[in-house]
């Protein structure tokens, strides 16, 4: 097939028989693809790691990157698209938008039925990810899963010809996984072509007809699922993670901070939340002791974010509840800014929140200062600090780089140092694996296990993936919804 060459960073719609994305002679910063071609009805699953280029691919798809040059970048007319960095983009809008001041009431933001086309058309698929009942409720009254899964139907009930998934079961609790990986093969069925972007290989849509693997910034195989599996997944089994970290410096540089003080860091007696008239859970009895790291499960929208949030004050309901926080009672006077800074957190919530101009080192500097952004001057000492935490994740090189500029993966990695910089007694981490490959993700978790047995800090871990479940845990809670309604 002949392709019109671009133009020098230009890309090319083109009516393309059956809506075929195609992509010839590429090249741009971070990525070489010498030519691939996806057709209607196929299934494409695109594997890579978090330095693979997968991001580099999805911006140009998005037009938020240029090519540098290409003989062809050809997208079907009708092309749904969703990369993390749109549904932040989202979030955001809906951010600029809440007049909770204004009303004098909790603006629970745009309702979710406004998300989508043609309801009625839509219904299987709306009632296959269970938000039928949701549809009247606000965007922000959402749980990230439920919101993942909201943008995900957005894109099909547009009517797409082409759907484009950058990383579609992050945050999806296992049953959403299922219910996704069905709908997609459906979508498959009915003529649909897709093109799903994913970091890990649990990931790959059981679905899929074709695959391909992206390394070091090469697509390097390509074809029917059927006869390159094998080598798609030995070439994944080989990637050497960007995380590593040494728990023996940390054991020296946790030496120089605070030491850790008292058995219980948190007990909550009987625990509740609600939203309105909807209540979240009640009657929960929480108590962690140092070194009663505690996994959290549970379906999307049953409050695990939501009890996060009370224990470190981050919602208002943390002064309605009988809670302790390293031996202070919540309301009784005590500075949210003193228990924090024996605080590591990372969360879907405080990535989003990461809207503020910043280079990857000042990212990770912050969690010196408990800020989001950096607004303190940091000592000598503490940036030589920061340094070395770039360089345990491989990304010394991108010091200065805008953290908005960087991967989703990228990202995540740098508010993980963000959240261990200063190694605090606990670290709360709610799903913090999101966006990153299987050899990081192992990585992160192998590091944990050796905190729990240094006892470097106390971990609360939240999690949808069983493949996460580790031995150093000493009790899991099960959470389960109180009722069908969203959660924030």
């Amino acid at each position: 097939m002949d392709h019109p060459r671009c133009k020098f960073g230009e890309r090319v719609y083109a009516n393309t028989p059956n809506a075929t994305l195609v992509i010839a002679a590429l090249r741009a910063t971070g990525l070489l693809i010498d030519h691939f071609s996806a057709r209607p009805g196929e299934l494409w699953c695109m594997v890579g790691g978090n330095d693979s280029g997968l991001d580099v691919l999805c911006d140009l798809l998005a037009g938020e990157q240029q090519p540098l040059d290409a003989e062809c970048l050809t997208l079907p007319p009708q092309l749904g698209l969703l990369t993390f960095k749109q549904q932040q983009s989202i979030f955001e809008a809906e951010l600029r938008k809440d007049d909770t001041d204004f009303l004098n009431r909790l603006d629970p933001g745009t309702p979710a039925r406004a998300f989508l086309r043609d309801i009625e058309a839509h219904r299987e698929q709306i009632a296959l990810f269970h938000l039928e009942d949701l549809l009247d409720r606000g965007f922000r009254q959402l749980s990230s899963g439920q919101a993942r899964k909201l943008c995900i139907l957005q894109q099909i009930t547009l009517g797409v010809d082409f759907l484009v998934l950058e990383n579609p079961f992050e945050g999806l609790d296992q049953g959403s996984c299922r219910e996704l990986d069905r709908c997609l093969t459906r979508l498959r069925d009915r003529g649909l072509g897709l093109l799903v972007l994913v970091n890990n290989a649990v990931d790959i849509p059981s679905g899929s007809t074709h695959l391909g693997l992206l390394a070091e910034g090469r697509l390097r195989v390509q074809g029917a699922a059927a006869t390159v599996r094998e080598e798609v997944l030995a070439a994944l089994a080989r990637q050497r993670p960007l995380f590593h970290v040494r728990v023996d410096e940390l054991r020296q540089e946790r030496h120089r901070t605070v030491p850790l003080t008292g058995d219980s860091l948190i007990s909550l007696h009987q625990g509740f939340a609600r939203y309105g008239e909807v209540e979240v859970f009640s009657g929960l009895e929480l108590l962690i002791n140092r070194g009663d790291h505690t996994l959290i499960t549970g379906p999307n929208g049953c409050g695990k974010s939501t009890l996060l949030q009370i224990l470190i004050g981050d919602h208002p309901f943390c002064y309605n509840n009988d809670l302790t926080v390293f031996g202070r009672k919540r309301g009784s006077g005590e500075s949210i800014w003193e228990l924090k800074r024996q605080m590591g957190i990372v969360s879907a919530d405080l990535h989003r929140n990461h809207r503020v101009a910043g280079s990857a080192l000042a990212i990770v500097l912050s969690g010196l200062f408990d800020t989001i952004g950096l607004y303190d001057a940091p000592s000598a000492a503490q940036q030589e600090l920061g340094k070395r935490w770039l360089a345990r994740l491989g990304l010394a090189a991108k010091a200065v780089k805008a953290f908005r500029t960087l991967s989703y993966g990228e990202q995540r990695l740098l508010l993980l140092a963000r959240a261990l910089i200063k190694m605090p007694q606990l670290l709360v981490l709610d799903e913090p694996t999101q966006g990153l490959d299987e050899s990081n993700r192992l990585a992160l978790l192998d590091f944990l296990a050796e905190v729990a047995t240094e006892h470097l800090a106390t971990i609360v871990y939240v999690s949808h993936r069983q493949d996460e479940y580790r031995d150093f845990f000493i009790q899991q809670i099960n959470f389960h919804p109180q009722s069908t309604d969203p959660l924030p």
